[in-house]
């Protein structure tokens, strides 16, 4: 018998004027205002049991940090304005129901990392409802594997607008085995088989073959368990995807690892195919995602001469 799962979705949706992905550009390739990735640490409130009523799940008004991954490659370290919303329906990639939103923060910040503390589990709509009992009521699933509570972040300047959406995860623990997510972390990034520290300015040269991989972390994805819907225990594996981004040319394929339908993984290394131009310093970011909320990533800085 085949058991369902609901796992954790995460998205990082862009809406943007001036600022998009269009079909016919590489989205490994940034070239413009662009939020690459949304972390919150940790990924994960679990409670310790699910009979208790929402409201005295203590857990769920923990302080997180919610830290953002900006690329501006072309803003000359110009500030931005910014607004950190939260709403109840995941579909509403804006946030744009006054009525079912609320905003955490504002302010101004420059490209790079911005970093919050927040407590989404403790915010109110206008309306006197709590929002993540907001949440659960239009959820299909009334809560059921995992409560997921949007987060938008509002990037602005001028007439460029950027909103991009990442799922908070309140849950509980259904099942002794059951532990809250850790956010996956890459070992470390190797070019041509040899490493390629953090604090490392990287020489390349030329239009040869750049081949990039992470560290080995097979051992770094968890196992976890989540409930079917015969309420009985389901025991998965996680397994990361890689998504690649550079501000200069191109890296193929733009996304690694995951598993097929055939239960395959696919090989995580990729090529950077420079575009020529001057010699100049390159910048390189991977994104990994394990699936179920969870978030991070590597950025490292290269100095390319044709």
């Amino acid at each position: 018998m085949i058991r369902l799962a609901r796992t954790a979705v995460v998205a990082v949706a862009l809406s943007t004027a001036g600022a998009c992905v269009s079909p016919e550009d590489d989205p490994s390739n940034v070239k413009d205002l662009r939020v690459l990735a949304i972390s919150i640490e940790p990924p994960e409130l679990m409670a310790d049991d699910c009979a208790s009523a929402l409201s005295s799940r203590a857990i769920y008004t923990s302080e997180v940090t919610l830290t953002a991954l900006i690329a501006d490659p072309k803003g000359n370290d110009r500030q931005l304005r910014y607004e950190l919303l939260a709403c109840a329906d995941p579909t509403d990639r804006n946030c744009s129901d006054a009525g079912d939103r609320t905003v955490l923060a504002n302010g101004l910040t420059p490209a790079g990392e911005l970093a919050l503390q927040i407590r989404p589990g403790a915010l109110t709509l206008s309306s006197g409802t709590p929002l993540l009992q907001r949440v659960v009521d239009i959820d299909d699933f009334h809560g059921f594997g995992g409560i997921r509570m949007p987060l938008v972040l509002h990037l602005f300047r001028g007439n460029e607008r950027i909103y991009a959406q990442k799922l908070m995860v309140f849950n509980c623990r259904m099942f002794p085995e059951m532990t809250a997510n850790t956010n996956p972390v890459i070992p470390g990034l190797r070019e041509n088989g040899n490493p390629w520290g953090a604090d490392a300015l990287m020489t390349l040269q030329g239009s040869g073959r750049f081949n990039l991989s992470p560290e080995d972390f097979t051992n770094l994805e968890e196992s976890y368990v989540v409930p079917g819907f015969d309420l009985t225990p389901v025991h998965l594996r996680e397994s990361w995807k890689l998504s690649w981004h550079t501000d200069l040319g191109t890296i193929s394929p733009t996304e690694t690892g995951g598993v097929d339908l055939g239960g395959q993984e696919s090989r995580q290394m990729v090529e950077w195919k420079p575009s020529g131009g001057p010699e100049q310093d390159v910048d390189f970011w991977v994104v990994a995602r394990d699936g179920r909320g969870g978030e991070s990533w590597l950025k490292r800085r290269a100095h390319y001469s044709p």
